[in-house]
């Protein structure tokens, strides 16, 4: 498939204007950042030292002001209310809406071992959602599942099963286990667009966390329809549903400042613009004929299979000749983030390796440049903490050997006027976000009002200011653990918060941290006094860190705050209809009764095996083998005997899983269980059946429509 317009990769004149005066204003603001300080190095002579900050002082103020730029062009884009022309929504005017037909559309929601009464009822509220829209038949939902934990795989076909029933959507809502989870997310999408991608038009790629208005799903894909040579389109999700402090700030701070950040990106990025890979809708054709993924060379961390893989098929479809937009005014898209700040590093892991391993690809022909220019910034997010770390430990050095030798170093106004450029870079743009919500009483009412506005923004500095020196270390680790090859194990993402935080955790995962911070602050205090001041933000930070967990990390504060009316936000005063009922579904849940605690481990292979429904269900869901090997039937022959014999303890996990894709296997020991002599089975099972006697088993999702 080839792009509709001939003249696609044209700059649109205004757009080219655009980033003229982008970069101009980057390039003058960083050169003149770095010449300042060179003034005040040379006031005494150049030091060896001071020659060796220099460049790391030029990329750090170059990040800083790149980040500036952006949010002051997105302040003046939002003040303007959103009158830019470029934007994609401007190609389809609300009345002209309902005159667009629709496509056939693929939403498909990957999971890994997560909670399955959430996946279901946020699939339950979309489905509903698009009903009342009146044009659910242009849409199907795919759940592709890579989950590798029994307990889990079962409950989701359950859930499936139930809801596909209650909402008569068989045939519109479909479930896919895969028996080998190869390449992650993007290998689980890549699986889908190779079995049913052709059958589809577009594809909206949601996470298991994700949750769309239908309103909004529809918009996406007529103004694809409207704009053929848009290959990806992005949405601007809003986080939702914290419940910790930790996730209470991140919710609040990005609702009141992150549309600054996404109208400058779009201001000068226009039709190159990101794709985040989720809450997001893809042309399908040529996303599978151009967007697969390469081998990186060497092995992983750094090479192999490609992690971050959005950004690379954002570029490759672009290279393509398709665009890629960012569509920020689409209302009704939502994301959860990590509640604690254990599992936001967690995250972060995962995201360093994967941005650094764009390093490959820098150098690569036919990207457009500001994709390029994607890449290493993705790099430079995570790089810039380890260059952070060293122009503090560079300028430690520099203050001992300041106070050592006083009459070689004079003060100079230089440093207090870069000082305060940087302090204006990092608070102007929240300043001006601020004043202009706090004098628009409409604005400031989706936060609370100005008053917890103002207390808000104001106990959020403090905040950020603690945390940000943990993830410079945590980060600037995370960079030599990738470069010194170890790379980073797949989990399942925390979403959720619980009553009370692992102590045990938080020591074990910053008390080195905190000692570091500790001592660092203690020399610094030692050597020179008044370096210390300045030190003090971070040291500080450092050396609270585990309180920091544990305070920020628990749902009792995170609820206080929101008793007191602070970190507010619109989708939590005004929530629409699919939060709303999303929560009252969650609310009226049944959940299946919690088992005896010996079973507690195997309960989803108990179900499979004890419980004749979920035995046929799960059976029906299996791939039939034409082709039986005789090696495999003794191996099964064998593994079933001794599950029946000695309980699942005697098998290794890998045992377990085998057994439970092979249909012969778990029929034989449906029928054996129940037939069997109960001196002739392990007592096990024989708890396990009257455990099952006992329950009455429950469906997961809520029995209602």
């Amino acid at each position: 498939m080839s792009p509709v317009d001939p003249d696609i990769f044209r700059i649109h004149p205004r757009l080219q204007r655009r980033r003229i005066t982008y970069f101009t204003l980057v390039y003058v603001i960083a050169t003149s950042g770095v010449a300042l300080l060179l003034h005040a190095f040379m006031k005494d002579g150049l030091m060896v030292l001071e020659m060796a900050m220099l460049p790391v002082f030029a990329v750090l103020f170059y990040q800083l002001t790149f980040a500036f730029v952006t949010a002051v062009l997105g302040w003046m884009v939002l003040v303007r209310e959103k009158s830019d022309p470029l934007r994609i929504g401007k190609t389809l005017p609300a009345d002209e809406e309902d005159s667009v037909p629709l496509a056939s559309t693929a939403i498909t929601i990957p999971i890994y071992n997560e909670d399955a009464t959430r996946v279901f009822e946020g699939l339950r509220i979309m489905f509903r959602s698009l009903e009342k829209t009146g044009h659910l038949s242009h849409f199907d939902f795919f759940i592709l599942s890579d989950s590798d934990d029994a307990n889990r795989w079962v409950e989701e076909e359950v859930a499936w099963l139930e809801l596909c029933k209650q909402l008569n959507a068989f045939g519109r809502i479909f479930y896919r286990k895969r028996r080998q989870a190869i390449n992650r997310k993007s290998g689980n999408i890549g699986d889908f667009c190779r079995r049913w991608g052709r059958r589809y038009r577009y594809m909206i790629v949601l996470d298991a966390d994700s949750l769309m208005g239908g309103a909004a799903l529809v918009r996406m894909v007529r103004l694809m329809e409207r704009n053929p040579i848009v290959g990806i389109m992005q949405t601007l999700p809003k986080l939702i549903h914290a419940d910790t402090l930790f996730g209470r700030v991140f919710q609040f701070s990005t609702r009141l400042y992150g549309p600054i950040f996404a109208a400058g990106m779009d201001y000068w990025q226009g039709r190159d613009g990101s794709f985040w890979g989720h809450n997001a809708i893809v042309r399908l054709q040529p996303f599978i004929e151009h967007c697969g993924l390469p081998e990186l060379p060497g092995k992983e961390p750094l090479g192999g299979r490609i992690l971050s893989h959005d950004y690379v098929e954002a570029a490759l479809m672009r290279k393509a000749g398709f665009q890629v937009c960012l569509a920020a005014e689409i209302e009704e898209s939502y994301e959860e983030g990590p509640p604690t700040l254990i599992d936001h590093l967690k995250r972060d892991r995962r995201w360093c390796q994967g941005n650094l391993q764009h390093m490959f690809l820098l150098s690569a022909k036919g990207w457009s440049g500001v994709h390029r220019l994607a890449f290493y910034h993705g790099i430079l997010n995570y790089l810039v903490s380890p260059i952070w770390f060293l122009f503090l430990i560079m300028g430690t050095f520099y203050a001992i050997t300041a106070a050592q030798f006083p009459e070689a170093f004079r003060p100079q106004p230089h440093y207090l006027i870069l000082l305060g450029v940087v302090v204006c870079f990092l608070f102007l743009p929240k300043v001006a976000v601020n004043l202009r919500a706090l004098l628009d009483p409409e604005q400031s009412a989706r936060f609370g009002g100005r008053a917890k506005l103002f207390v808000s923004a104001v106990l959020e500095i403090p905040f950020f200011t603690l945390l940000a020196p943990v993830l410079m270390v945590a980060h600037s680790r995370f960079v030599v653990l990738t470069v010194l090859g170890q790379g980073v194990r797949w989990a399942t993402q925390s979403r959720r918060a619980v009553d009370e935080v692992d102590w045990r955790e938080a020591i074990i995962t910053f008390y080195k941290v905190s000692l570091f911070g500790l001592g660092w602050g203690l020399s610094a205090f030692y050597l020179n006094p008044g370096y210390f001041v300045w030190l003090s933000p971070v040291v500080i930070g450092l050396t609270l860190s585990i309180p920091f967990h544990i305070l920020s990390g628990g749902a009792r504060l995170g609820a206080l705050t929101r008793q007191m009316g602070l970190f507010l936000t619109n989708e939590e005063l005004n929530a629409p209809w699919v939060i709303k009922q999303l929560d009252e579904n969650l609310g009226k849940a049944y959940r299946r009764q919690v088992p005896h605690e010996t079973l507690r481990k195997h309960y989803g292979l108990l179900q499979v095996i004890i419980d004749p429904y979920t035995n046929a269900l799960h059976v029906s869901l299996l791939r039939l083998r034409t082709r039986p090997v005789p090696e495999s039937q003794e191996f099964f022959e064998e593994m079933r005997a001794l599950l029946l014999e000695k309980g699942p303890d005697a098998l290794e996990p890998k045992d377990i899983v085998s057994l439970m894709y092979h249909p012969e296997s778990l029929l034989w020991l449906n029928d054996h269980v129940w037939s069997s002599p109960a001196a002739q089975i392990a007592p096990w099972w024989r708890l396990a059946m009257r455990q099952y006697n006992l329950l009455t088993p429950e469906p997961i999702t809520p029995l209602y429509r």
